[in-house]
C-alpha cells in the first residue's frame, strides 16, 4: 500500500514571536539537538515504511526555505526519494490544503494511495510508538476510514480540541473545554486529545469531500487545473494560481468533514506528542538547573529562578527575577511572564496592524540564493552581509536609485558589472553604479561572504529591475 507522508506547513506561530515571524514560521525554529520542528516531521515521515513520495504544502514564499531544510537532513537513502510541493499563495487553512493534496495523490497515484497528514510544528518524542500507530491507521485507512490520530492526556489541558472515542469509533470531537471540563474528560477515561494528524485514502477523503463540502473540493480542484505545475527529476511542483485560490472557501478539515463524517475512526496513541505551542511549553523541552531556570545560550545569573532564557548571539544577565520567559533575537527581546505565555500572540498581532517588519522578517532574510542581513542603515547607506550558496547566482538586475560596493570576505565572486564580467577574490572589491545590469554569482565550492555598502536616495528592497532570474522572479 503506497504511503505519501503529507507535510501541512503554515501558519504564523504568533505565540512563539520573536522567534517566529511570517517569513520564518514556528516550523523553522531550531530545537537544542540543531533540527528544525520541519525537519523532525519530515524525517519521521520519510522514514516509515512504503513511503512513495512526500508531500508537502507551503506558502510559496516558503519553498525554498524549505528545500534546504530537507536536503540538509535527507542522507544518501533519503535524498533518492521523491519530493514533491504544492505551493500556495495565502493561507486558506487546512481543508483546501488537504483538498489539493488528496487531489494530487490520487492523479499522482490512484485514490487508493494513503496519506498520511502531518502538522509540520508538532513534536513527536517517541518515533516507534508513532510508526506502530501508522501502521494501526494505514489498515483502518484500508478499510475506507478517515482515520485520525487521538493522543491519550495526561492532563487536563483546555488548549486542545477532545475526541470521545471507543475503542477505534468516534462518538463526538468536542471543542476546546473550559478547565473544569477538561478534568471531568481527563477523569473519565474516554477522551483524547485531536492531534490534527489524519490518515485516510485519496479517494476516500475526495468523496467524504464531495458529500459534506463540495464548495471547497469543486473550487480547489478548478484552482489546480489553472495552476502552475513543474516537474523535474524526483519531485513535481505546483503553484496553486492566486486569483482562483482566493475564492476556495476558507475552513478547517476538521469543520468542513471529520465532524461530518460517519466515516471516522480513531487510534488512540501515547508517542510523546505537543504542538509546541507557546515558550513554556518549549522551554520544557530543555532540562531545568538546581532552581528551576531553563538556559540556551551564554547566560549569566544572579538569584533567579523558574526562568526560561533564550540568546543565541548576546550574552544576557539577570539579577533577582522569578517565573520569567526571555526570548533575545538580533532584533526583538521578549519579556514576559511565564504564567502569560499564552499572550505573546498580541504583541505579534499589534506589530502586524502597525505593518512593523519585525512581525513578518528577521533582520537574516533568507533567498533561493541565501541569505543577507542588515548590518547597519542610516539617511543615504546601508550595510548588508550577503551569503551565497555554492554554485548560486542572483538575478541579472539593475536598481536606478542606488549604487553599491561589494567586498569580498569568504570565497570567490563572478560578477557581471555593465559590459564586464569578472572574478572578484577574497580581500578585493568591486563598484555597481545606479543603473548597471549587475549579477552576482559563487562559482566555487564554499559559501561567498560579502560585504555591500548601499548608497543613494532610495535604499528599498522593492528598488529591483529584473532582467533574467533562474528562480522564476519578476
Amino acid at each position: 500500500m503506497k504511503l505519501i507522508p503529507t507535510i501541512l506547513c503554515g501558519g504564523a506561530g504568533s505565540r512563539l514571536w520573536p522567534v517566529s515571524r511570517e517569513l520564518h514560521p514556528k516550523p523553522f525554529i531550531r530545537l537544542a539537538d540543531g533540527q528544525s520542528l520541519l525537519q523532525k516531521a519530515w524525517l519521521r515521515g520519510a522514514t516509515l515504511s512504503d513511503v512513495a513520495e512526500t508531500l508537502t504544502v507551503t506558502n510559496r514564499e516558503l519553498f525554498f526555505k524549505t528545500e534546504d531544510e530537507y536536503r540538509e537532513v535527507a542522507g544518501d537513502r533519503l535524498k533518492k526519494l521523491a519530493n514533491s510541493y504544492i505551493l500556495e499563495p495565502f493561507g486558506r487553512n487546512t481543508a483546501p490544503a488537504i483538498a489539493a493534496a488528496a487531489l494530487h495523490v490520487a492523479a499522482s497515484h490512484g485514490e487508493d494511495a494513503l496519506l498520511l497528514v502531518l502538522a509540520a510544528d508538532h513534536l513527536i518524542a517517541d518515533q516507534a510508538a508513532f510508526a506502530q500507530a501508522v501502521a494501526q491507521a494505514m489498515k483502518l485507512a484500508g478499510q475506507g476510514k478517515l482515520v485520525t490520530f487521538g493522543i491519550q492526556p495526561d492532563m487536563p489541558e483546555t488548549g486542545y480540541g477532545y475526541i470521545e472515542a471507543e475503542g477505534h469509533n468516534v462518538k463526538r470531537f468536542v471543542e476546546k473545554p473550559s478547565l473544569e471540563k477538561a478534568q471531568e474528560y481527563l477523569a473519565s477515561g474516554r477522551y483524547l486529545w485531536n492531534s490534527g494528524m489524519f490518515c485516510f485514502a485519496a479517494g476516500t477523503m475526495l468523496r467524504e469531500m464531495q458529500q459534506h463540502c463540495p464548495g471547497i473540493l469543486e473550487a480547489t480542484r478548478s484552482c489546480l487545473e489553472r495552476s502552475r505545475k513543474a516537474q523535474g527529476k524526483g519531485y513535481t511542483q505546483t503553484e496553486l494560481d492566486a486569483e482562483t485560490f482566493g475564492v476556495v472557501p476558507d475552513d478547517s478539515i476538521d469543520y468542513a468533514v471529520m465532524e461530518k463524517s460517519q466515516n471516522v475512526a480513531v487510534v488512540p496513541c501515547s508517542i510523546g506528542w505537543s504542538d509546541i505551542g507557546s515558550w513554556s511549553a518549549l522551554g520544557d523541552l530543555t532540562a531545568a538547573d538546581a532552581q528551576g531556570n531553563r538556559i540556551e545560550g551564554e547566560v549569566l545569573l544572579h538569584d533567579v529562578s523558574n526562568c526560561y532564557i533564550q540568546s543565541n548571539q548576546r550574552l544576557v544577565g539577570a539579577v533577582g527575577v522569578r517565573d520569567l520567559i526571555v526570548i533575545d533575537t538580533p532584533d526583538a527581546v521578549l519579556v514576559a511572564d511565564r504564567s502569560r505565555a499564552q499572550d505573546v500572540k498580541h504583541l505579534y498581532a499589534r506589530l502586524k496592524a502597525q505593518g512593523h517588519e519585525a512581525h513578518r522578517q528577521h533582520s537574516t532574510v533568507h533567498r533561493p540564493w541565501g541569505t543577507y542581513t542588515v548590518l547597519e542603515e542610516g539617511p543615504r547607506f546601508k550595510i548588508k552581509r550577503i551569503e551565497v550558496k555554492p554554485g548560486a547566482s542572483l538575478s541579472l538586475q539593475m536598481h536606478h536609485h542606488r549604487s553599491e560596493h561589494w567586498i569580498v570576505v569568504k570565497g570567490m565572486a563572478k560578477v557581471v558589472n555593465g559590459q564586464q564580467e569578472l572574478f572578484v577574490n577574497t580581500d578585493e572589491s568591486t563598484y555597481i553604479p545606479a543603473g548597471h545590469k549587475h549579477r552576482l554569482e559563487n562559482p566555487g565550492v564554499v559559501d561567498l561572504v560579502m560585504i555591500e555598502v548601499q548608497s543613494g536616495e532610495y535604499l528599498g528592497e522593492d528598488d529591483i529591475v529584473r532582467f533574467d532570474d533562474v528562480y522564476g522572479r519578476k
